[in-house]
């Protein structure tokens, strides 16, 4: 595939909008709880749209799942696995914090974490040099910014009390925590990635047939926990209640996930080498901004006075530059 930096830009950056836009539909569900909503996008985004374009777009892939020993599908399965219990926290500190806030510090506390993880794991001896070095200034600017967005969304809540501020406080922080293992799964699946190149798929092809094994670990802990409150609030019925406006608005969030996710890898393999660096980073700020400012559309600040509205702006702002610390130094 051709290199080009500013086609590849504009990928990541519409994927990036597309991505951020996700979560709106589901706020918009009506009749449906939670669990119904979550459920639909559940099957949809981590199941049926990657194992579809596996076998649309990864040549040899029935092959490869034919052949391929368990022992390569394990290591990304199970990281999916601590991935999808990040994705059901966050799609539950969604109702409790917003999307503005959820997605700030998912991007901040999973960009220093999916850097740092790695990082330790295959090169401990970086970590004592210049790249170790950006990692901790980026975690201390990114301390400095969480503590702002903190104070900011608790003074907001402070004006429009739900008891539900710091429950949904700390789902971030182990959403963010957690988050960067779905980049993981990948980085351990490299023996699925080449069996992937010896039948015929290129490095971006070769992705969509690592995608179904993460994302199908991802969707266990998913399923289980909407299945868990169904079965609590016997909700199930409930899919007989205005079941083609929710389905299609839990349909919309699944498709804008799973689209930007994918765009993001088009973006970064069209971008070259900068595509993990740069693409990486710019994709992340834009998500962060497009979240914030669909937050602040849907009302998600309503409450919030001046101060906190600008404490908040800065908070944002704090945060893209821990990002770009890290983006500017290769991690």
């Amino acid at each position: 595939m051709a290199e080009s930096f500013f086609g590849g830009l504009g990928v990541i950056a519409a994927s990036a909008v597309v991505n951020a836009t996700y979560p709106w539909p589901i706020k918009c569900a009506r009749a449906w709880r939670w669990e119904n909503t979550w459920l639909v996008f559940t099957v949809l985004a981590l199941l049926a749209i990657p194992w579809g374009a596996a076998f649309i777009v990864a040549p040899g892939f029935a092959r490869l799942l034919s052949t391929v020993p368990a022992g390569e599908l394990a290591p990304g399965f199970a990281l999916g696995c601590l991935w999808g219990l990040a994705q059901v926290s966050f799609g539950v500190s969604l109702g409790m914090v917003g999307m503005a806030m959820a997605f700030a510090i998912l991007v901040g506390v999973s960009t220093v974490i999916g850097s740092a993880v790695p990082l330790a794991l295959l090169q401990p001896g970086e970590l004592g040099g210049p790249r170790g070095a950006a990692l901790a200034v980026s975690a201390a600017i990114l301390a400095a910014g969480l503590a702002l967005y903190a104070r900011a969304a608790g003074e907001r809540d402070a004006q429009a009390p739900s008891g539900n501020f710091g429950k949904g406080l700390a789902l971030c922080l182990f959403t963010g925590a957690l988050a960067g293992f779905i980049n993981l799964g990948f980085a351990f699946s490299g023996d699925l990635l080449l069996r992937a190149a010896s039948l015929g798929a290129n490095p971006l092809q070769a992705t969509f047939a690592v995608w179904p094994v993460v994302l199908a670990g991802g969707a266990v802990p998913n399923l289980a926990y909407t299945a868990y409150l169904m079965v609590k609030n016997r909700s199930a019925r409930l899919y007989l209640e205005a079941p083609a406006r929710d389905g299609a608005l839990a349909a919309a969030a699944a498709v804008l996930w799973i689209a930007g996710v994918f765009g993001y890898g088009l973006g970064a393999s069209v971008m070259g080498p900068y595509g993990t660096s740069a693409g990486y980073a710019i994709f992340q700020i834009l998500l962060m901004l497009w979240s914030t400012a669909l937050g602040v559309m849907t009302g998600e600040w309503r409450t919030a006075r001046p101060a906190a509205m600008r404490r908040m702006r800065a908070a944002v702002a704090v945060i893209a530059a821990a990002v770009a610390v890290l983006a500017s130094s290769g991690l």
